[in-house]
């Protein structure tokens, strides 16, 4: 907010109101309480939500002579953007617009502060014209800056310069430059603000393609000229300690970068390929990722079932899913709710993805003869009250958990099954006596993540086809008149779910921009959990399928992931498409 005077406040507080735009009684109540706390009264007013920020923008700019421009769901193309430089934009809260006449537009939050426009006109060596936003619009464009990869560009240009056409050229001279290290830390400053889990530079006959998983989905960023691949590659390679001058086999190493004063580790795996080397690089980031299981989308029945079985002292809890269903962030969400100084807590990990205080953690090393099987071995002679086994990949290391859970341990484990279910089966295959597996197994989690739908929406109706789905799957779980609304939500872990209508419901929709393709930002997991009790240990020891198992299970109240996905559809989290794109195969 622009700095105002006493006078201007009053104005535009007037303004407000004479307008209609705030009601005159309120207004006059809080700035009565205002006057008392000897706070200012726009900042009460704006706090408690009487105007808003945009609107006291807007009255300002009216005031004192200077035009307005609304920046919501707006998107300034990267040319544009660059024309002033992200940090230089974010310390006076200051966009372009574009040009005109020979002068830049600019909206800024504070239009009469004439230093700032000085140091913008002379930065850029060009003359501009201010408007007014809202700080709230100007913070939306500036997180349009992701995609500033300037220093990519340069780098691509001064190796272009020094190797000319050759890709035979001198690779240790090449990678000391200062314009690649600039160039792969934009790269890993676009990913990490991005929320990427993985960056992947493929290279291709002619030129290198750099793309980003975002939320489960590969997007492509940028192309860069061949030449600059081995550069970058040995950067790479060099920052990860490994072998720049080894390119027949594949390679896998870890290195830490900072980003806006946050640590993110790393870890690189590269393998040659029919063009080259290709590189992926999964970037862990503890504090962008949610430890607490509730905020990640487990609710109702399915987390009532896991929070009673990691309440027991031993037996095991195991999560299925496919590759990147986000498995182990659930092991550490539950060990995180169980984490005390009264109980040892020790991990067998392949990496170790994410630190934890007060959990001993072990990083397996095939090489030096660390596996997941002897390293369980010797887990279990250091008095451990918990064990967590990063995955059961083998006979020998599930026998070992289950001798674990046998023995007074709680075992936390993953495995690769499409399902809950799916688990049981799994290790009776493994060699696994059904009795001992009837006798550990606490609680088993299948979980497959969807993309949320954005904070910028819209509702609509559902399609007849849509409704006719949403009732086949959970027609029977959600209520049957208004009355049972509250019991029902409650017990499902999904507040306000609507009564069962034949006609229609009302769906999201996530609004799409450049930020948030196709209306997504963020994840949330879809679960399905199995409480192993009596019923259920029968049909292990009888060597039930994991359609017998799932079918008493469901009986029992078990919420299968399409079923939960659908309540999540209901309650405006993610869309039936997300649903149907991750859960296809599952009923």
């Amino acid at each position: 907010m622009a700095s105002l005077t006493k006078e201007a406040e009053d104005k535009i507080i007037e303004l407000l109101v004479v307008e209609g735009l705030a009601d005159a009684n309120l207004v006059n109540t809080i700035k009565q309480q205002a006057e008392m706390n000897g706070s200012p009264v726009l900042a009460e007013l704006i706090a408690k939500k009487i105007i808003s920020d945009d609107m006291v923008a807007h009255a300002t700019a009216l005031i004192i002579g200077v035009p307005y421009v609304e920046l919501k769901n707006i998107t300034i193309d990267q040319d544009v953007l660059l024309k002033i430089p992200a940090d230089a934009s974010t310390r006076v809260l200051a966009v372009p617009l574009g040009e005109k006449d020979g002068m830049l537009n600019i909206a800024m939050v504070d239009a009469t502060n004439v230093q700032s426009t000085d140091y913008l006109s002379n930065l850029i060596n060009q003359p501009i014209r201010v408007w007014m936003s809202s700080e709230r619009g100007v913070r939306e464009i500036l997180e349009q800056y992701h995609g500033d990869f300037s220093g990519v560009k340069e780098a691509v240009r001064e190796t272009d310069q020094e190797t000319g056409s050759s890709s035979d050229s001198n690779v240790k001279t090449i990678v000391q430059d200062s314009p690649i290290s600039k160039a792969l830390t934009t790269i890993l400053s676009y990913a990490a603000k991005t929320k990427a889990s993985d960056i992947h530079i493929e290279p291709l006959e002619n030129s290198l393609i750099i793309r980003c998983r975002i939320d489960g989905v590969l997007r492509k960023i940028m192309d860069l000229p061949k030449t600059v691949a081995p550069a970058l590659v040995s950067r790479i390679k060099i920052l990860s300690n490994l072998k720049i001058d080894e390119h027949r086999i594949p390679q896998d190493g870890q290195f830490t970068v900072l980003v806006d004063d946050q640590e993110i580790d790393l870890r690189i795996a590269i393998s040659p390929v029919t063009w080259g080397e290709q590189v992926v690089i999964r970037l862990l980031d503890k504090k962008g990722v949610s430890m607490e299981i509730e905020k990640m989308g487990m609710s109702g029945r399915a987390l009532r079932s896991v929070l009673e079985g990691i309440k027991k002292p031993n037996g095991m809890i195991l999560t299925s899913g496919p590759t990147g269903s986000g498995k182990s962030t659930t092991l550490y969400a539950l060990i995180q709710k169980i984490k005390s100084e009264a109980i040892n807590i020790v991990t067998l990990e392949d990496p170790v993805e994410y630190k934890m205080e007060g959990i001993n953690q072990i990083q397996v090393n095939v090489d030096a003869g660390l596996t997941f099987a002897s390293g369980l071995r010797s887990i279990l002679r250091q008095d451990p009250d918990v064990v967590m086994v990063g995955e059961i990949r083998d006979s020998e290391t599930a026998s070992l958990a289950v001798q674990a859970a046998l023995t007074g341990h709680l075992v936390f484990s993953t495995l690769h099954t499409n399902s809950a279910a799916g688990i049981l089966p799994r290790l009776l295959d493994m060699g696994i006596e059904p009795f001992l597996l009837a006798s550990t197994l606490n609680v088993v989690i299948g979980q497959r993540l969807v993309r949320r739908i954005t904070e910028k929406r819209e509702m609509y109706k559902s399609s007849e086809i849509e409704t006719k789905g949403i009732n086949e799957l959970i027609g029977d779980l959600l209520p049957e008149d208004k009355e049972a609304v509250a019991k029902v939500s409650e017990d499902l872990g999904y507040p306000g779910l609507p009564v069962r209508n034949d006609d229609h419901y009302m769906l999201a929709r996530g609004m799409s921009s450049k930020e948030t393709p196709g209306g997504y930002s963020g994840r949330a997991g879809l679960y399905e959990t199995i409480e192993v009790d009596e019923d259920i240990q029968k049909l292990i020891i009888s060597h039930a399928t994991a359609n017998e198992i799932m079918r008493l299970a469901k009986e029992k109240g078990t919420i299968t992931m399409r079923q939960d996905g659908m309540l999540k559809v209901l309650s405006g989290i993610t869309s039936m498409e997300e649903v149907n794109r991750v859960a296809s195969d599952l009923s």
